[in-house]
């Protein structure tokens, strides 16, 4: 008894030495305890791994909350993690298992969290598998999601990973789909030059264009991503399929409008986005714009207005107008765009209950007294000849007419901060 009792005292002993030598380096100390057969060489370790790196769970599962906290793992995994390669080559030339995954994840899936791209070559050099899956369902190549691990996404293409390979769960998204919502526009030149569908889409139907505009806006902060702007422009340059839609039948479009992102409009409208497409609620990307007016600081709803309009929108079904007054009363710029768009609007009495008391000024004077029986000016109703004739064409179109720069400006819904 007591005999044993020393025996598992001493092994005790063994596996803390082997760990201290691993989190060390001290890759001497691993090699003695190897070379003495004192410890297995894929001996699993409970280690500290508050920021998830070393663990993997399939979406859905119940966690006890220790299970954050800690994981399993194997040298391989701590040396992956921490970037020690010369206790990294130690155990691999003791025949550690290379694609162990004690914890759901295997050592080149920590090479590439970590984004160390030594590691990475090691581990290949050693026959790692290149496309294996994470029990969360992800491959290498989609743990490549910083610039930092952008040589490691470099190294496991040119060894031969897939480069169209698709996460293993209910998302179903290629590289390409990870790179541009994590805004890497680096990566997403590379993945297209080494062969990636620019128009892949996951299991929801949205392509890498879709969800980079989606993810254009940082919606904690309300800012906008200039780089996810810019992998919009790489992809669309790129022939990526402007009016593509996902399983809501949402655009692109459909969801520049919902950032209120005048930029994105812009560029998707000269690409060629349809601008009355409708979702499956029967929603334009007008009507987009007009529910999150009031609540996208950072934008600019009278520009998107007047660029969805310029391209051909149609504009809000006059009864409803209420709507608009409600949505944006704080943005009189933006209700003079969508007002001047009509050759004319009567008021109703849901407009002046739709506008609260402290904002009924001279704008809202002058909304009104235009908006009543008496029409509209011979100017704005010239305005509004022309711009029926020119209907999809006016963006580009009414630039190019021999008149003064003001005049285009007013057929163009410039807004002048007071209606007439």
């Amino acid at each position: 008894m007591e005999e044993h009792i020393t025996r598992d005292a001493t092994a005790k002993l063994v596996k803390k030495a082997f760990f201290k030598a691993l989190k060390s380096n001290d890759y001497k100390t691993v090699e003695e305890l190897l070379i003495d057969k004192q410890v297995d060489v894929d001996t699993v370790f409970e280690v500290e791994d508050e920021n998830l790196i070393l663990a993997s769970y399939k979406q859905g599962y119940w966690l006890p909350s220790y299970k954050l906290k800690n994981s399993w793992a194997t040298g391989l995994h701590l040396s992956a993690m921490y970037g020690h390669l010369e206790s990294l080559m130690v155990l691999l030339q003791h025949k550690a298992t290379i694609n162990c995954r004690p914890n759901g994840i295997d050592a080149i899936h920590v090479a590439c969290e970590v984004a160390n791209v030594e590691c990475l070559k090691i581990l290949c050099n050693y026959g790692a598998k290149l496309n294996c899956y994470s029990l969360s369902g992800f491959a290498p190549l989609h743990f490549c999601t910083t610039r930092n691990s952008i040589s490691c996404a470099q190294q496991l293409i040119w060894r031969g990973a897939n480069i169209n390979i698709k996460t293993n769960n209910h998302n179903e998204e290629t590289p390409l789909h990870l790179v541009a919502r994590h805004g890497i526009p680096e990566l997403v030149a590379f993945y297209v030059e080494q062969g990636a569908e620019v128009d892949a889409v996951n299991a929801h139907k949205e392509t890498p264009l879709s969800c980079a505009v989606y993810w254009a806006l940082h919606y904690r902060e309300q800012i906008y991503s200039t780089d996810h702007r810019l992998i919009c422009r790489m992809l669309l340059d790129y022939k990526a399929e402007v009016n593509s839609r996902d399983e809501d039948f949402k655009s692109p479009l459909h969801k520049a409008a919902w950032n209120c992102d005048h930029v994105l409009l812009h560029m998707l409208l000269e690409a060629g986005a349809e601008a009355n497409l409708m979702d499956i609620n029967g929603c334009a990307p007008i009507q987009y714009v007009l529910k999150v007016t009031g609540v996208r600081p950072a934008g600019q709803p009278e520009i998107c207005y007047q660029l969805l309009l310029n391209h051909g929108a149609a504009r809000i079904y006059p009864p409803q107008f209420h709507k608009v007054l409600q949505a944006c009363h704080s943005y009189p710029k933006a209700v003079e765009v969508i007002v001047n768009s009509y050759e004319h609007i009567k008021s109703t009495r849901k407009w002046i209950a739709a506008i609260p008391d402290d904002v009924l000024k001279d704008f809202y004077d002058s909304l009104f007294t235009v908006c009543s029986n008496s029409p509209r000016s011979l100017m704005h109703l010239t305005r509004c000849a022309i711009r029926r004739i020119m209907f999809k064409r006016c963006h580009k179109g009414i630039p190019l007419f021999s008149i003064p720069s003001t005049l285009k400006k007013y057929l163009l819904l410039e807004p002048e901060g007071i209606i007439y």
